[in-house]
């Protein structure tokens, strides 16, 4: 699904884009880092880049799955900071991994499961996590000293419910920003575009049976 305004901007990037523009009111408590899962689809090279322009760290997980090391080379050309897959991320003292880099301060998921426990562990005291997708179906589950001892916030996005809010003139700003970045080459999402004849393969390409694939979009 696309921007109306673009057709070939994601609209779920738009509301997580927010924390990452400069005159927005949490950028000043967001930290140096975020961290977040699903890293390879659209909104989380998205992610990436728009953190890279603002000098944010990032932490990045993907899935265990043939081409991850690619898939790692990828994300890495574009900015990312770090990039685990979740089996890299099951050790008992997860922080020890980051090294230098500051514990993020936000969070987002889209996946759910364990792949948002694993973003749980990594945030700093106070953080937040955002959850806008839920792609393994799986719950996410929150141990109570995660809110007792490290006091983390959970947020929940709805795309529907953003874009039928009284939201139009901070679309319409965030659509230019990342137009014009976009413009600048500062903001780049890979496609392919696939004739319908090809549905199969597209299909398979986004299951990743073909290794990492940029996003399939089909042409009627």
């Amino acid at each position: 699904m696309f921007h109306p305004c673009h057709p070939f901007l994601p609209p779920c990037l738009l509301p997580l884009a927010c924390p990452l523009m400069p005159w927005h009111p949490l950028f000043a408590i967001l930290g140096d880092a975020v961290v977040q899962n699903g890293s390879t689809s659209i909104v989380g090279q998205c992610v990436i880049q728009l953190a890279k322009v603002q000098g944010i760290r990032t932490i990045n997980i993907i899935r265990d799955r043939p081409g991850s090391e690619e898939a790692k080379e990828k994300l890495k050309q574009l900015g990312a900071d770090e990039v685990f897959t979740k089996s890299q991320l099951d050790v008992k003292n997860v922080k020890s991994l980051l090294g230098a880099l500051p514990e993020p301060a936000l969070g987002f998921n889209c996946v759910g499961g364990n792949a948002a426990s694993l973003i749980l562990k990594l945030l700093r005291q106070g953080g937040t996590m955002v959850t806008y997708g839920g792609m393994s179906k799986k719950p996410v589950t929150v141990s109570t000293s995660s809110f007792i001892f490290k006091d983390l916030s959970l947020r929940g996005f709805w795309l529907q419910k953003w874009m039928n809010s009284d939201k139009s003139e901070e679309c319409r700003t965030m659509i230019d920003y990342l137009l014009g970045l976009v413009h600048e080459g500062k903001l780049k999402y890979e496609m392919e575009l696939t004739p319908f004849s090809e549905f199969n393969m597209a299909l398979d390409k986004a299951l990743g049976k073909h290794g990492s694939q940029p996003k399939q979009v089909l042409r009627f």
